[in-house]
């Protein structure tokens, strides 16, 4: 039988023991709001970072560094003293034995438990597409992203054939949600405000990106006309939006849609998610996403001190689901923690309700909507409610002082600094030739054979 973590054991001997499986918002809410009650916490993540995912779009458009959007979740919860962070992956869990399995054989013992390990892409089906069309949830997805647009535009100027030439300018956004509005935006901005003076052969400003979306407008959760205005942004920046399309096929040449192929070499996905695997772990019906549907307090059926949060669990409302996005993570996070200390003190549970504090969504420069309640906004007063907003909830005033000061550079300079293109690397320490430009990948195979 696997043991528990000695950790997990001593310590505060007779106080409950909680685990929280996730470093978002959801876990790391849940995890501050049992800062004063007598459990012991025990917060697992597989990354060391707690990531802000909102801005993680910039991360990938050049706008921002990594480590601006990112804590390490040990820093932020270092004044905690009733919690203690484990950075390993959970390959398991047990609601019978209250136990979660870690990899490496280890495991640990929980009286409470809170899952919140968010949500992952969906390719409806279409694992391949992957390689091809890369999703944005993680640091790594943002600088790949980043890394294939710069590329694009460093084979664009080496390539004397017209026509591979377009499809190297050519950049495809798959999805109209906020993602993808806000990826086709910033690649936008960043072909003809950024680039504009930086290349002799090519006109970086007549790239063509293209933000196709399966339904009838973008940003569905927003009003009609809030759609429209962002359609128009778009458009007025020089994206092509094409509603009413879905993607037929990708592959490393471009995409198919309405079976004509579109030749593009970077073709990015923004149209679907799933929730994370570990929730079929749980042994609970799913919904189609894979979610969990969880009771009113958000427990998990037939396991009463399991609680499931944000992106992980389906939650109904007024006969809706709650939206997977980070107020609601937020907000169930910090509900999970006090049903727990309300189950320790042997009170009974009460209902989650979802407090919708409004929407926003960036389109680019100046440009952005928002919804709160009946009042809706577009243009400079959106965008600057949205910058307000986005500099509120970052966590750490370090970062927020670098992200505003990233952002007023940006804003009066027309320039993005984190231009590095990174990488890929093999255990050898060869690179990767495939990631990097076909002449620069000769070299690097000719060295790796003279070594």
């Amino acid at each position: 039988m696997v043991t528990a973590r000695q950790s997990n054991a001593e310590g505060r001997t007779g106080l409950p023991r909680v685990v929280i499986i996730g470093g978002g918002f959801g876990g790391l809410y849940a995890t501050q709001s049992l800062a004063h009650a007598a459990v012991d916490v025990t917060v697992v993540d597989r990354k060391n970072h707690h990531l802000f995912q909102p801005l993680l779009y910039q991360v990938a458009t050049a706008g921002l560094n990594p480590s601006d959007i990112a804590a390490p979740i040990r820093r932020v919860l270092r004044d905690q003293s009733n919690a203690r962070v484990e950075l390993v992956n959970v390959t398991g869990i047990s609601t019978a034995d209250k136990r979660v399995s870690l990899e490496g054989g280890a495991a640990l013992d929980y009286d409470y438990l809170i899952v919140a390990t968010g949500a992952t892409h969906s390719y409806f089906g279409h694992p391949e597409w992957e390689a091809h069309a890369p999703g944005l949830k993680s640091i790594e997805d943002a600088l790949e992203i980043r890394r294939r647009v710069l590329l694009a535009f460093e084979e664009a100027e080496r390539e004397d054939d017209e026509e591979k030439r377009r499809a190297w300018l050519t950049f495809v956004v798959v999805g109209g949600g906020a993602t993808g509005v806000e990826l086709a935006g910033a690649v936008a901005e960043l072909a003809h405000h950024v680039l504009h003076r930086d290349f002799r052969r090519i006109q970086p400003a007549s790239a063509q990106i293209l933000l196709l979306e399966g339904g009838d407008r973008l940003l569905a959760a927003f009003a009609p006309e809030l759609s429209e205005n962002a359609k128009d942004t778009l458009t007025g920046m020089g994206v092509s939006v094409q509603l009413a399309t879905r993607v037929e096929s990708i592959d490393a040449d471009g995409v198919i849609i309405g079976g004509k192929r579109v030749p593009s070499k970077t073709v990015l996905w923004a149209a679907g998610v799933k929730a994370s695997p570990l929730a079929a772990a749980l042994g609970v019906p799913l919904d189609s996403m894979g979610r969990v549907k969880v009771t009113s307090d958000l427990s998990v059926p037939g396991a009463p001190d399991v609680f499931v949060v944000g992106d992980l669990a389906l939650v109904m409302q007024d006969g809706k689901p709650v939206p997977g996005v980070a107020p609601a993570a937020m907000q169930g996070g910090t509900h999970a923690a006090k049903m727990i200390v309300r189950r320790v003190a042997g009170r009974t549970t009460t209902p989650f309700r979802y407090l919708d504090k409004g929407s926003l969504a960036t389109i680019g420069r100046a440009a952005a909507v928002a919804e709160v309640s009946s009042v809706k906004l577009t243009g400079l007063v959106a965008w600057l409610a949205w910058l307000f907003i986005h500099l509120l909830f970052l966590i750490g005033f370090k970062n927020r002082v670098l992200v505003l000061i990233e952002w007023a550079w940006a804003y009066l300079a027309y320039d993005r600094g984190a231009r590095v293109i990174t990488q890929r690397w093999r255990s050898t320490g060869a690179v990767e030739p495939a990631a990097i430009p076909s002449t620069v990948a000769a070299v690097a195979r000719e060295s790796t054979r003279a070594a």
